[in-house]
């Protein structure tokens, strides 16, 4: 916990650092005070000429040099990923508080993407009509950006870390990876489910139908008023999509199994190594298998150089598997089920070592998101699996959830969301207008930049979470993980769009995005169809959606700059 309260720390001190004044000496006679990113800007432009660029509220630093531009959007792309951050970890604890009912369907959504949804509304809200209406390209790059990343490269990276064999049926085994990168015989599966979930997604890019109309139709007015429906009808959907998520909440009580498994992980992990006083990882966090090995020596009680259920179960006393909402015998069937990779109702050696090094790579893995250096991983994974756990506790019999210290934990949950809120709206019209200049200082078209460089910031975290998911190569885990893609991808065709229709509307700025909305689209039909009424997919599949990216760069620049749409 040190550690992640210094690594916030240092994120804030490296953002004053920007705004240290330093002297630098302009004219023989006159000191000048200035930030310290401007003198360096200064130093990198090649010209000599003093940066004459407006600083974000007065005092934020800016400039015109290329290099300049491209370190300040890696800083505040960094602020918004930790405001991100803070916001997911308010809105767990707010999860822990309130429950996982309207909370988890109405609140975390619209939580998830307000940082997007800020940087739209950042990208047109300020200057003159014609700064807006040339600013505003920003915010549409990051819109259709966030949904292409997310159902193309995102998409296909799952499929590829999370393939496992596919049977005679082309259903994927859990577990079972021997086939290589066959792209015929390995793969995912999902369930029903997730297809329900990926046609919610195409039912969301209506707006964006309507919207072109006028365009399509060559109305010669009217544009304002379909822009007034659209919006309209964006909040509708974001409302219809948050009460869906409340009275059918399949993926909070989905992601509530899941983590029970990563509870159980990390309780039997921590058992292994307060029972035998022996770390199960090197030096480095990597497993260690002659101390694995040992561990399967001292369960093995008969020596026969193979763990049977009765066995397991002797060890695994004293482990509360009570707080987990498991049954010891099954935690021993999910043990035997990760681990006994032979199907012989046998842990062989090789197996145990496998499996238990397996569960030490992700328990590393998830730590390391936020404190990489972490020595105590084992520590600090169980603890953040037992809080993730009593935040998704489903109260199905009605009970209220007991939850320690509650009068604390809402003070923490209010200022994580406020830290957040305030993070992403006072970040993001600086990270605007940061992109602009570096778009007029490469004279490279901020749609590109924004549509390349924005996502990586507000879809970060999503992303490291949903590849981790894939990475346990189980049908339900894949499932989840691509539950969570298409929901993000609603959430941007929903709210995001509503807060730009609202802004174009406000702002009484022109629609002209033709050719951004029509990759929205191709994109969102494509990946819908293709994913609405299927749920195996083999590995060949991962292609069709890693070309759709470059495909989207290139349809939108032969469309604006060879055919002048825009």
């Amino acid at each position: 916990m040190a550690k992640r309260k210094h690594h916030h720390l240092i994120s804030l001190l490296f953002f004053f650092l920007l705004t240290i004044p330093v002297y630098s000496r302009l004219t023989p006679s006159a000191i000048i005070r200035e930030p310290l990113s401007l003198h360096l800007g200064r130093l990198l432009k090649s010209d000599g000429v003093e940066s004459a660029c407006e600083q974000t509220y007065g005092f934020l630093p800016c400039t015109e040099t290329v290099l300049g531009n491209l370190f300040l959007i890696l800083v505040y792309g960094f602020l918004m990923f930790k405001a991100a951050t803070f916001l997911s970890s308010g809105s767990e604890l707010m999860l822990e508080i309130l429950g996982p009912g309207i909370v988890g369907g109405l609140f975390l959504p619209i939580l998830g993407a307000l940082p997007d949804a800020l940087l739209i509304l950042a990208s047109g809200l300020s200057g003159s009509r014609e700064t807006a209406q040339s600013q505003v390209l920003v915010g549409m790059g990051l819109l259709a950006g966030s949904t292409v990343l997310l159902l193309t490269l995102l998409w296909g990276t799952c499929v590829v870390v999370g393939k496992c064999d596919l049977s005679e049926n082309s259903t994927s085994i859990d577990s079972q990876d021997t086939k290589g990168f066959n792209l015929n015989k390995s793969g995912v599966s999902t369930d029903k489910q997730t297809s329900d979930a990926a046609k919610i997604m195409g039912i969301s890019v209506l707006p964006f139908i309507i919207i072109q109309l006028p365009k399509v139709f060559k109305f010669n007015s009217g544009q304002r008023v379909f822009v007034l429906i659209c919006l309209i009808l964006s909040v509708l959907l974001v409302l219809a999509y948050a009460f869906y998520q409340i009275f059918q909440p399949w993926v909070q009580k989905r992601r509530l199994e899941y983590v029970r498994l990563k509870l159980l992980m990390s309780g039997i992990l921590h058992h292994f190594e307060s029972k035998f006083l022996t770390k199960l990882t090197k030096e480095d966090g990597s497993p260690d298998a002659s101390a694995i090995s040992n561990l399967f020596r001292a369960i093995d009680s008969d020596s026969d150089k193979k763990i049977a259920r009765d066995e397991l179960h002797a060890f695994l006393v004293g482990v509360q598997f009570e707080e987990m909402g498991l049954e010891k015998e099954g935690a021993v069937d999910q043990v035997m089920e990760d681990f006994d990779t032979s199907d012989n109702n046998l842990i062989e050696e090789e197996e145990f070592i496998a499996g238990i090094s397996k569960w030490l790579r992700e328990a590393r893995r998830t730590v390391s998101i936020s404190d990489n250096n972490s020595k105590s991983f084992l520590s600090d994974f169980h603890q953040r699996t037992r809080d993730e756990h009593n935040t998704l506790i489903d109260r199905e019999d009605g009970e209220e959830e007991v939850v320690v210290n509650k009068k604390w934990t809402t003070i923490k949950a209010s200022l994580f969301l406020l830290v957040g809120t305030v993070m992403a709206a006072a970040f993001a019209d600086p990270l605007v207008d940061t992109v602009h200049n570096f778009s007029q200082a490469t004279k490279i078209p901020s749609f590109f930049i924004s549509f390349i460089a924005m996502p990586l910031a507000t879809n970060s975290s999503e992303a490291v979470s949903a590849i981790i998911f894939a990475s346990r190569k189980k049908q339900k885990t894949s499932s989840l993980t691509f539950s969570e893609i298409y929901g993000g991808v609603t959430m941007n065709n929903t709210m995001c769009l509503a807060v730009f229709l609202a802004l174009v509307y406000v702002r009484h700025l022109t629609w002209d995005f033709s050719s951004e909305v029509l990759i929205i689209l191709i994109v969102c039909i494509v990946m819908g169809l293709f994913t609405s009424f299927r749920t195996n997919f083999p590995l060949w599949t991962c292609f069709v959606a890693y070309l759709l990216y470059p495909f989207s760069l290139v349809l939108v620049y032969v469309l604006d700059y060879k055919f002048g749409w825009s």
